[in-house]
């Protein structure tokens, strides 16, 4: 390793040693407990998403997000500094929500490992623009907005999860990948059908929300 690496390499560990993250985990760890909720206040919204696009019900998501943050406080310690917290927190939570549905159905559940032949199916979009594309403006429709929460829940789970990760809450597809014990490569195969998928199954509604509205601008009403 040349001088100029061996700089870099060092600063990088500092900037990581002295981050207020790692100065705020290494206090907590020392004994100032109380300060594990500012700690895990920016990311207890996250939580809860990714657990409830995996158990897809309120009351349980929120069980497993508040078991998430208990683990998490639990064995912080244990947390070495090698990802972000956030992905460490997250990855609790994917695990747990993974849990109760295994419990619940009383069947083995799709597993951390990559599953090769969950990747080898083919999907044949309807177009090829993705949901992701649609403009901002039609995006904060109430009706919209509704559209896609119900669109999301119909995903297979495995592209709900990298969705939510993605898109909802814009972790990287390195983050991603860690977070759901996957290859980056089928993090975003599984994004791509994921999005394709959601334009599909909202396009016709989308289309017909349009459509009803120029039917009002033009003062005529569906039921004349």
């Amino acid at each position: 390793m040349t001088k100029e690496a061996t700089k870099l390499e060092e600063e990088r560990q500092t900037q990581t040693v002295c981050s207020p993250e790692a100065a705020l985990i290494e206090r907590i760890c020392n004994g100032e407990r109380e300060l594990f909720h500012e700690l895990v206040r920016p990311h207890q919204r996250s939580v809860y998403l990714i657990a409830y696009s995996i158990l897809q019900n309120e009351a349980d998501a929120e069980d497993v997000a508040q078991e998430a943050i208990l683990k998490a406080f639990r064995y912080l310690g244990r947390f070495r500094g090698d990802s972000k917290f956030s992905t460490w927190l997250t990855r609790i939570a994917i695990n747990e929500a993974r849990m109760r549905v295994r419990k619940a159905h009383g069947a083995l559940f799709e597993p951390l490992d990559e599953d090769e032949r969950n990747e080898q199916g083919e999907y044949a979009p309807r177009d090829f623009s993705d949901w992701h594309e649609l403009p901002s403006e039609i995006l904060e429709r109430k009706e919209v907005r509704a559209l896609l929460a119900k669109a999301m829940a119909a995903l297979p789970q495995m592209y709900r999860e990298v969705l939510v990760l993605r898109d909802v809450r814009q972790f990287s597809i390195a983050e991603t990948a860690q977070m759901l014990g996957i290859r980056e490569g089928s993090v975003k195969t599984r994004l791509l059908r994921a999005r394709l998928q959601m334009r599909d199954l909202i396009a016709p509604e989308i289309s017909h929300l349009a459509s009803r509205r120029r039917f009002f601008m033009k003062g005529k009403k569906p039921w004349s």
